[in-house]
């Protein structure tokens, strides 16, 4: 049987630290203390800042078969620790088993395509003779590393979304401290365990440092760092950037995503996708479907469908494989939603299943015609809710990911030229993602773009070379 430790380290410039046993860890289902893990102070953050400045030269000049090698070895490794990793994150963030094993696989996922990106940093040689001054001039461009990142990862999907700034770092020649989400910091950990194993990387390639939220404003402020990668609220997320100074800056926040049933839409295949997108992992996924849209002329029977699956959801402990929805994050966060519910039934939304809170455990919950003015309805609701209207405008403030489901390519093509999201999903819902497609949000959603490849470009800048021939 699968078992954690009492006690783990964090990981300073490569190596293994226990200064402390600062920070407390629940299971998240029954809300006792999991494991202690050492909690990062700012001295312990400057030190590893100051590592990955000295480590920045050599791992620039790290070749592309070295950087290779460690992410396969990362691979081989989660491989052989499959089991353990899925046990930690079912306890740590209160993930149901099989929704555990599912990110464990894309954790896999993210750093196979890393390894093979990573011999893939190509530039292009670029004529520079367009007019008569410039005969005899060429030009070529590669991408360099862009020095030291500071990452911060939150709880949701604390193995896959750290992943996404890991493995392109690496695969870049970047070195990097992260910042896990303190409700969720294992799964980095034992990423920085497995990294720990890689003796070609140098000191001060990476730093893994659980740290309170107050302590760790070097890893936004510092000068040193010259990118910020932040997942987490719009609310953090753009006070964030606004400290950060001169450093580049990617943000992937929260969305309030919508899905389009259209009238020629097979029913059946939207309802058991919408169901899963809506109430996966408790609804804790930034694209997760939280407005569902639907043509009049289907709206009464989807209603009847959507209202009949949800109710069927096994709520419960996450370590039983029926389970499909486990805990929210935390008691309070789970009041905060039940507030949101409350208060949009008060201002004449209609309750059409759940909104009953034990604990941290809330009911699958669909709502009809919540007002616009409600939080319900405007803000990211980031829990089990979901909230069912006939077809309205499509747009709105977040700008993350949105779904269709319809048979008409006029339509797809229309919705992918209107909405104004970073990404249009067809004949699926919006919180599908894979995890080599460029991924990311506009407007209050964030900035820049996820997906391996797509990372590595932010951490890497252009450094171009002109040749006069003589």
């Amino acid at each position: 049987m699968t078992r954690l430790k009492d006690t783990y380290p964090l990981y300073l410039n490569n190596k293994a630290v226990q200064p402390n046993t600062d920070l407390a860890v629940t299971d998240k289902f029954t809300g006792k203390v999991a494991f202690r893990t050492a909690l990062a102070t700012p001295d312990v953050i400057d030190e590893a800042i100051d590592g990955a400045v000295r480590a920045a030269e050599p791992m620039a000049r790290l070749a592309s078969f070295e950087k290779r090698d460690v992410l396969l070895h990362c691979v081989a490794r989660f491989r052989e620790r499959f089991d353990e990793l899925a046990y930690a994150l079912c306890v740590e963030a209160g993930k149901p088993i099989r929704d555990s094993e599912g990110e464990v696989t894309r954790l896999i996922d993210t750093f196979s395509i890393a390894a093979e990106e990573s011999t893939r940093n190509y530039g292009e040689v670029q004529p520079l003779d367009i007019s008569p001054r410039a005969k005899g001039y060429m030009g070529m461009w590669k991408r360099v590393p862009i020095g030291p990142c500071s990452f911060i990862s939150p709880f949701n999907f604390p193995l896959n979304l750290a992943a996404h700034k890991i493995a392109p770092a690496i695969a870049v020649g970047c070195p990097f401290v992260m910042k896990p989400a303190s409700l969720t910091p294992l799964g980095a950990i034992i990423m920085g365990e497995v990294l720990a194993e890689c003796d070609i990387l140098p000191e001060g390639a990476f730093s893994i440092l659980p740290a309170s939220r107050d302590g760790a404003d070097l890893f936004t402020t510092d000068e040193r760092l010259k990118l910020l990668s932040f997942t987490g609220s719009p609310a953090v997320g753009w006070a964030l950037k606004a400290k950060a100074g001169k450093k580049k800056v990617v943000l992937e926040l929260g969305g309030n995503a919508a899905v389009i049933v259209d009238k020629d839409a097979d029913l059946d295949h939207a309802l058991e996708r919408i169901v899963f997108g809506a109430f996966y992992q408790s609804g804790q996924s930034c694209i997760g479907v939280q407005r569902i849209i639907v043509h009049e002329s289907v709206y009464d029977r989807f209603k009847e469908m959507l209202v009949a699956k949800t109710k069927t959801l096994v709520s419960g402990n996450p370590h039983d494989r029926e389970t499909f929805i486990g805990p929210m994050i935390s008691e309070k966060e789970a009041q905060r939603l039940k507030g949101w519910i409350d208060e949009a039934v008060a201002a004449g939304a209609t309750l059409l299943c759940g909104g009953q809170l034990e604990g941290a455990m809330l009911e699958a919950t669909v709502l009809e015609n919540v007002p616009r003015v409600c939080a319900a309805n405007k803000e990211e609701a980031f829990g089990p809710l979901a909230n069912l209207m006939k077809f309205s405008e499509w747009d709105g403030k977040f700008g993350l990911q949105a779904g269709i489901f319809t048979r008409d390519i006029h339509q797809v093509l229309e919705a992918w030229d209107r909405l104004d999201v970073g990404g249009v999903v067809v004949n699926d819902v919006s919180s599908y993602r894979v995890d080599n497609m460029p991924y990311g949000g506009v407007k209050d959603s964030g900035l820049g773009r996820e997906g391996v490849r797509f990372a590595m470009e932010d951490m890497t800048e252009i450094r171009n070379l002109v040749i006069r021939r003589v």
